[in-house]
C-alpha cells in the first residue's frame, strides 16, 4: 500500500508527498530536515525532539559547524549526520519568526526549501522529509507556510540531479489537511503536477 496521505507528481516521476500525522524522527528517507534555531545546539518542538532521537553525535557535529560560522542565518542550511536515527542525514535549517507577514518573511521561508533541497541534492540524496518550518513557535500562519512551501518544491525539485522525493512530515492532522488543500489547489491552478490522493 502507498504510504501517502495525498501526493503531487511530475511529470519526470519525482513526487512530493504528504503523510501525517507522523513522527519525522522515524522517517527513512535518506535525510530529514530541522527546523532549527540559529545556534544550531537544539531546542523544543521538531528540533528538540530530533536531537534526543539522533543523539549526541548531531551536537557534536552541530558544535563543529557553529565553531566555523558562529550561527546559522535565517533560510540557510546545513548537513550533519543522522546518529542514531533511520535517516542518514539531518539537514538543519532556520525559519524565519511570523511577526508582520512581510515580504522579507516569506521569502525567507521560500529559502529553507531552497536551500535544504540544494543541500540534499548537493551530497547526492534522493530523498528527505520536512516537517511544516516556522508554524510552531515561529508562529508562522500554517496555510500561508504551506502554500510557500509547495510553491517553492514545485519549482525547485523537478531540476535536480539526485533528489527524487521530498516528503512532508507533519505531526498534526489540521496540519496535514492544510498541505494538502495547498498541493489540491496548486496542481489544479498551475498544472504542473497531478494530484493523487492516498488510501483512505
Amino acid at each position: 500500500m502507498p504510504d501517502f496521505a495525498a501526493r503531487l507528481v511530475f511529470e519526470n516521476g519525482k513526487s512530493l508527498e504528504f503523510h501525517g500525522p507522523a513522527d519525522i524522527t522515524k522517517e527513512t528517507t535518506e535525510a530529514i530536515v530541522n527546523a532549527a534555531n540559529a545556534s544550531l545546539l537544539g531546542g523544543g518542538g521538531v528540533d528538540g525532539a530530533i536531537h534526543r532521537a539522533g543523539g549526541p553525535s548531531i551536537l557534536a557535529e552541530c558544535r563543529r559547524i557553529v565553531a566555523e560560522i558562529k550561527y546559522l542565518p535565517a533560510g540557510k542550511a546545513v548537513i550533519t549526520t543522522g546518529g542514531r536515527l533511520p535517516a542518514a542525514y539531518v539537514i538543519h535549517t532556520v525559519g524565519p519568526v511570523y511577526q508582520i507577514g512581510n515580504q522579507d518573511e516569506a521569502e525567507t521561508l521560500a529559502s529553507c526549501y531552497r536551500e535544504s533541497i540544494r543541500v540534499a541534492d548537493d551530497h547526492g540524496i534522493h530523498s528527505l522529509a520536512f516537517p511544516a518550518i516556522s508554524t510552531g513557535a515561529y508562529g508562522y500562519p500554517v496555510h500561508e507556510a504551506a502554500e510557500i512551501a509547495i510553491g517553492t518544491i514545485v519549482q525547485v525539485l523537478p531540476p535536480c540531479t539526485h533528489v527524487q522525493k521530498v516528503r512532508f512530515v507533519l505531526f498534526e492532522v489540521s496540519t496535514c489537511n492544510a498541505f494538502i488543500h495547498a498541493a489540491e489547489k496548486h496542481a489544479r491552478l498551475n498544472k504542473s503536477a497531478i494530484f493523487e490522493k492516498g488510501p483512505s
